[in-house]
Parts: C-alpha cells; structure tokens; sequence
C-alpha cells in the first residue's frame, strides 16, 4: 500500500492510463507533492483497489499507467455486520470532527439527524452541510487508507429515523440509541447474528423522553455504552471501536 489512498470513480483496466485530476489530483500533487515513478494506491470507494504508477505529473493533475485492479479480500471486503450510525447534529465546530472519528473508526453509512435537543439547525443549510459531512468521511477514509467510503444520508428529521428503525428491525438489524439510561449494556447484544447495526447518538443535549419512547416503541434497544459520559462527537467511533473488538470487524 502507498502511504495514501486516491480516489477515482472510474479506474481503468492494468495496462491503461488513469487520470487524477480535481480536488484529488490536487491534493496528490499540490500538497503531497507526488511525482513521476511513485507508486500510488487508487481505490473508486466502493472496494475496488488497483496499484499504479505515476508516469505524468503536473500542477493539478496526475496521469498514472494502472499495474494491477482487484477486489482485494483483505483489504476491500465489507466488515460484517454493516455498521450504520445516526448522529444528531452536534455543535458546528465538533460536527466535522464526529464524522472523521466514525469514519476512521469503520463506521460503513452515516445518517445525519435532526434530534430535538440539537444545537445545531440545519433546516435551511441542509445540502450544504451534508457535502461538508461527505466531503469529512471521503478525507477521514483517505486518511485511513480505507477502500469503502461511508456513505453520508441526507437529514432526516425524528420521523424518518423512526422508519429507518423499523425498516431495519424488520430486516434482521440490532438497532442500539446509546444512552446513560440503559438498563442493559451495549457489550451484551447479541452482535455475532446481526446482519447489520444501527448506532443512535443523541446531541450533547441527550434524547429526549419522548425520542427514547419513539425509539423503543419502533424497536431499538437503549443501552448504556460504558460507564461514562462521552461527548456526541466522540461516542460513535468509541461505539463502532466496541464492535470491532465485540465481533469479527476486526
């Protein structure tokens, strides 16, 4: 592996050229300063890996000859089970940060929400700041060499949570709000025969009674993470580290 991941949506077959070129390309050669014979490791984000080497470089642009594409197993293959994590909007100078944790932690979907102690408004800004959370993951997954980009939801308000827990329970999921009023404790679902989880992390001002009754009447489990109180820009990745070690994600 090169000591960063580059993204392309297309990547051509071993033998052709590929161009990085845009915010990629100009990262690749403004700031990482790459030139021509480094090898560079492309991925399209959505498992697809491929080796190259650098063969044209110019101020914004890279041309690369493709040496070898895979899916590779050990690095490209989905975790199992598919972590999906619904952060209520924290304040806006940790927002972006929540987003890189869980990224960098493994977390596979984000699903931003509206919850009804959030600080943060997005209901005139909305397009904006999801692309703001989009752009965070696709930097946070470079970062972390990681060859799936987490896919970042548009807002949902408490409604539409609502559904997504229904429809994942009805599809086999362990739906977890993590909250200090858990009675049980997350470390004790049974994640092993889970096709998927959903993470739910409330604001910094915490779930509200009538989101925790919502949420349990549709079918989520609220649990007690640990035995402290951690800020909503950091509990999902601690959350989706748990996992990790709770199950075979790592």
């Amino acid at each position: 592996m090169a000591a960063t991941v580059f993204y392309l949506d297309d990547i051509p077959a071993p033998g052709a050229t590929a161009v990085l070129d845009g915010p990629e390309g100009r990262h690749a050669a403004t700031v990482r300063r790459i030139r021509v014979g480094e090898p560079i490791t492309l991925s399209d984000g959505h498992g697809v890996v491929a080796e190259s080497e650098v063969v044209a470089a110019q101020k914004y642009r890279l041309e690369l000859k493709v040496l070898a594409r895979s899916l590779a197993r050990s690095l490209a293959a989905p975790a199992t089970p598919q972590v999906t994590v619904v952060q209520a909007l924290p304040k806006s100078d940790r927002s972006e940060l929540a987003v890189e944790l869980m990224t960098e932690a493994g977390a596979d979907a984000i699903v931003p929400w509206q919850a009804a102690r959030c600080i943060s408004n997005w209901e005139a800004k909305a397009h904006k700041a999801v692309e703001k959370w989009r752009t965070a993951a696709k930097q946070a997954a470079r970062q972390s060499r990681r060859p799936y980009i987490p896919d970042v939801a548009d807002l949902h308000t408490t409604r539409d949570l609502l559904e997504l827990v229904r429809t994942a329970k009805s599809n086999g999921a362990i739906v977890a709000a993590l909250h200090e009023s858990g009675e049980s404790r997350f470390k004790d679902l049974p994640f092993a025969d889970a096709p998927e989880v959903v993470l739910i992390v409330g604001p910094e001002g915490g779930l509200d009674d009538s989101e925790l009754s919502a949420l349990s009447a549709a079918g989520a489990d609220i649990v007690l993470l640990g035995p402290t109180v951690l800020r909503t820009s950091t509990a999902a990745a601690v959350a989706v580290g748990a996992l990790g070690a709770l199950t075979t994600r790592w």
